[in-house]
């Protein structure tokens, strides 16, 4: 984690924990997982109380359809790795926000049935919003956005 985080050591642990979990499911593919890491039906109903953006999408609110993109993802995506950079977490009360940059590495289609196709990279800065709840911190909004590379005079 680069920064000085605000909020308590602990706090910021488990914020970091549980935005962890969120990747690590991503990867796994593990769609029960991602569920847990979301605000759940106490908090959100399947209209509101929840909003993604995922890069390309428009606004996704409502836990049916927040998850429902996840599935489809999932569905569609043979090998996903997340290496997160420039992560910095705030913690303010019940509610932590978490900047990071998603060096994403995925994979394109295959040539034969069966097999993992080549390997592409991409990068996505996101934005975490995550919830005190009973059952400890829970995503409560998503909101990445494709970052542009090519080309000698991108900023460093």
């Amino acid at each position: 984690m680069t920064g000085v985080p605000r909020g308590g050591e602990a706090e910021t642990a488990a914020v970091l924990e549980a935005n962890g979990a969120l990747y690590a499911a991503l990867e796994a593919g593990d769609l029960d997982a991602l569920t847990d890491a979301w605000v759940s039906g106490a908090d959100a109903d399947d209209v509101h109380g929840c909003v993604c953006v995922h890069p390309g999408w428009p606004v996704l609110r409502g836990r049916a359809s927040v998850l429902r993109s996840y599935a489809l993802i999932m569905a569609h995506t043979d090998y996903i790795q997340f290496f997160l950079t420039d992560v910095e977490v705030e913690v303010l009360g019940d509610v932590a926000l978490v900047t990071c940059t998603e060096n994403i590495l995925s994979s394109g289609d295959a040539e034969e049935e069966g097999e993992l196709g080549p390997l592409v990279g991409g990068k996505v800065v996101a934005t975490n919003l995550f919830r005190r709840t009973g059952d400890g911190w829970r995503l409560w909004s998503h909101h990445g956005s494709p970052v542009l590379t090519g080309g000698d005079d991108e900023e460093g």
